[in-house]
């Protein structure tokens, strides 16, 4: 395996439209290696998705992504 495949991670993003008159879209992300899977009604839930990853890597987020995502474990709580 080569060293950039062994710290790196994908995903698959599908995204689709609800609804006729008031279409909104929908979404879900899978995590490639894992086959985890998320559904997705913002962007932003993407990146909440990836976050866990990105942290497992040691890499740091900016203090509002970090805060997203510690309230959206807990609305799930």
């Amino acid at each position: 395996m080569e060293p950039f495949e062994a710290s790196s991670h994908s995903f698959i993003v599908k995204v689709w439209r609800e609804g006729r008159k008031a279409a909104i879209w929908r979404g879900q992300i899978t995590h490639v290696s894992s086959n985890d899977r998320g559904y997705l009604q913002e962007f932003d839930d993407i990146v909440l998705f990836i976050f866990p990853y990105i942290e497992a890597m040691d890499v740091k987020l900016s203090a509002r992504w970090r805060l997203q995502h510690w309230l959206s474990r807990r609305k799930k709580e």
